[in-house]
């Protein structure tokens, strides 16, 4: 009875893995999660402020399926602010988090069997959304001794006639990582002479540490920023994951296409949450500069605890909020040859709760989420080494 398309999509790892860890929660055990990339903190008040003004208001019909008019301004003053670039609102779409707008854009873009370049470790839904729309993800290795990230030299091996775009993720969900100025010129110049789409998921841009820069790639010339589309929200920078509200940026008839498959699914995106984000994106920034310090400092004091654990080879993270220590030596310390067992039996004898990396494209790591309070993450890695010691092979 189920669809081809059904049966061939793999779920999400990381909300698998949150279940597992809330299964044994709710059976009292102690677990101590590391799972899903979500801010601790509370969503600012003045942004809930705003929402529940709204509700008073009475804004809580059907808007446009771009968006509310004030949301898509204050988007475009938003990238004027953050990019110096300059867009109209009929350049933005307003959706159901950055998520759904990834999910509308390869809808809009993609024919099948058109071929989308990922650089691996990758986040776990993007090729699964390029399945969908009768894509073709091509993965490509970014290597640990290249900090993970892919060059030009393997982008142009990997590129077919079929080739329509590429993803770009920086800094990195999972692995942190942030692609420099130079190598995002070599990259945006590469993909404009091949006319391909440049997907630039910047959803973690505010959230660098210790010294470290983001350069948007849409801000590096003309033609490159021609040639990509900006995704971005509101979840990580305000805490508001559950709001649900992302956006993109770009070429108009691109963003066309993604309002009319939006006004044929979702209608528009949640209104309150519209409201909600106008708050955070026009109202005091203070809170995100406290939020950004506060992983900053969590980083630099679990990252060496975490590279300090046996077997464990870790680079040192420079934005977003996790890291994706390589477990290859620490799983043969152990007795294992496999991520996922290893990850499951942590969970189950040690009661802390990790990504596997097989679903990153990386099955020598695993993801942990620094998103969680200094105790937490303490304790977690008290545990890990305790789990290590328990498996070692004598």
């Amino acid at each position: 009875m189920l669809s081809k398309r059904a049966e061939q999509l793999e779920p999400s790892v990381t909300f698998a893995a949150s279940a597992k860890a809330k299964a044994l929660k709710a059976e009292g055990k102690d677990v101590l999660s590391l799972t899903v990339g979500e801010p601790d903190f509370q969503t600012p008040e003045n942004i809930k402020t705003a929402a529940i003004q709204a509700i008073k208001d009475g804004k809580t019909h059907y808007t446009p399926s771009a968006g509310i008019p004030e949301l898509r301004q204050a988007i475009v003053d938003h990238v004027k602010t953050y990019y110096g670039l300059e867009y109209q609102t009929k350049e933005v779409i307003v959706t159901d988090g950055a998520k759904f707008a990834l999910y509308a854009l390869f809808q809009a873009i993609l024919n099948d069997g058109d071929e989308v370049i990922i650089p691996a470790p990758y986040w776990v839904s993007y090729g699964e959304q390029v399945k969908l729309a009768a894509g073709k993800p091509v993965f490509v290795e970014g290597l640990h001794e290249n900090c993970f990230k892919v060059t030009v030299e393997q982008l142009e091996s990997a590129k077919t006639e079929k080739t329509k775009a590429l993803i770009l993720n920086s800094p990195s969900n999972p692995t942190g990582m942030i692609y420099t100025k130079e190598e995002l010129t070599a990259i945006g110049l590469w993909a404009v002479e091949n006319n391909v789409l440049i997907i630039a998921d910047d959803i973690y841009g505010r959230l660098v540490y210790n010294g470290n820069q983001f350069t948007p790639i849409a801000t590096l010339g003309e033609a490159i920023r021609n040639q990509t589309i900006i995704i971005n929200g509101v979840s990580k920078t305000y805490a508001m994951t559950g709001w649900r509200i992302g956006y993109a940026v770009g070429d108009q008839e691109i963003i066309a296409a993604m309002i009319d498959i939006a006004s044929q699914s979702t209608s528009n995106p949640t209104a309150i949450s519209q409201y909600a984000a106008l708050e955070a994106l026009t109202g005091p920034q203070e809170t995100v500069e406290v939020m950004r310090e506060a992983f900053e400092a969590r980083l630099n004091e679990i990252y060496p605890l975490v590279a300090a654990l046996p077997g464990v080879k870790l680079e040192k993270p420079q934005g977003a909020f996790y890291l994706f220590p390589n477990v290859k030596e620490t799983l043969e310390i152990c007795g294992y040859d496999n991520v996922t067992k290893w990850v499951d039996d942590l969970l189950a004898e040690g009661y802390v709760a990790l990504v596997t990396g097989e679903g990153f494209g990386a099955p020598e790591n695993v993801r942990m989420s620094y998103a969680a309070d200094l105790e937490t993450l303490k304790k977690a890695v008290e545990r890990m080494a305790a789990f290590i010691e328990s498996k070692r092979q004598k």
